[in-house]
């Protein structure tokens, strides 16, 4: 067995025998589903986040392309090689420290800097709405009405103060 492929096998075994949740569709270890929770004392926390993690073939030598799968409220995501490292550190820092400047959602980002309270409000519905431990599994086609509802609340004042969100 190569090195490479060893050091997959040793990070998905401490990923699953840690308190994450691991899903593998198949038995080729190259796409998995972490169920992750928000940090505590975050606006996160009390959330349940599931992500998508891919691990092309050059793990660990190229970054695992990883993406929430459930709706998050958050202005960035970066990348981190360490797939342990994902879910301990990386996630949890990017949700307790989100950096507006460098955005990925234009309308968080503008949110946050401008309202921090509506932003802080947001991210908490957000929360309420799309991260429920039961929710989870669920498909982001089945929270179309909850994003339509979220969406008219919000007039449009606030979409000439924050301009228009990114596609």
């Amino acid at each position: 067995m190569s090195s490479p492929s060893k050091r997959r096998e040793m990070d998905l075994m401490k990923l699953m025998m840690g308190d994450y949740k691991v899903e593998m569709p198949n038995d080729k270890m190259q796409v998995l589903f972490v169920n992750f929770h928000g940090p505590k004392e975050s606006l996160y926390q009390g959330g349940v986040w599931r992500v998508r993690v891919e691990l092309p073939d050059a793990y660990p030598y190229k970054s695992p392309s990883i993406g929430f799968v459930n709706k998050m409220y958050h202005p960035n995501v970066d990348e981190m090689s360490d797939l342990v490292n994902v879910f301990e550190v990386f996630l949890p820092q990017l949700l307790l420290y989100p950096n507006p400047s460098d955005p990925l959602n234009g309308e968080a980002a503008a949110l946050m800097l401008h309202d921090q309270s509506a932003y802080e409000q947001k991210v908490k519905e957000y929360c309420r709405l799309f991260a429920k431990p039961e929710d989870v599994g669920n498909s982001p086609e089945d929270e179309s009405s909850d994003e339509e509802m979220i969406e008219n609340e919000y007039d449009s004042s606030d979409e000439q103060m924050l301009g228009k969100p990114d596609p």
